[in-house]
């Protein structure tokens, strides 16, 4: 293993960052869309976004750990929160995958940062590139109709 240089482990924390910064706004977007949820299938589905909330504070909590363990300072900001005044289970839904490609764009971009430098850092990129591929899964499933077993593909 190499050791990350001083210029590696700033890109690392900006990147940390920006991964705590687009699970906040996870944590904004799944609160708010809980909130708008209406119908037969609510109570099930309002369970799910609030499960997922809970999951990004989590997530967004565990990068800001990484970040002070580097040395670096927690970011105060907050990822993009796309409000497209959708708010069918189906736009949620697809506004969800969007938002999703964007954390996991950053988790593969922290991997190939780390990879080769830390076992810590790879592991926990490696483990969320993980969570968020099953997540994003989950709800490509979601936005097939039900009898369809073809990927959704927006």
């Amino acid at each position: 293993m190499k050791t990350l240089t001083k210029e590696q482990e700033t890109q690392v924390i900006n990147t940390l960052n920006k991964i705590m910064e687009y699970e906040l706004a996870g944590v904004v977007r799944y609160m708010h869309y809980s909130l708008m949820v209406y119908g037969f299938g609510r109570i099930p589905i309002v369970d799910w976004l609030k499960i997922n909330a809970t999951e990004s504070l989590t997530h967004a909590h565990r990068a800001g750990e990484l970040v002070t363990l580097l040395g670096g300072h927690p970011s105060l900001a907050i990822g993009p929160l796309l409000e497209t005044e959708q708010h069918d289970i189906g736009d949620i839904l697809r506004e969800s995958l969007a938002h999703e490609a964007g954390a996991l764009a950053a988790y593969h971009e922290l991997l190939n940062l780390v990879e080769g430098h830390s076992v810590l850092l790879e592991e926990y990129a490696r483990e969320m590139i993980s969570s968020e591929e099953l997540h994003r899964d989950e709800v490509n499933k979601m936005l097939r109709r039900p009898g369809e077993s073809a990927v959704f593909n927006g």
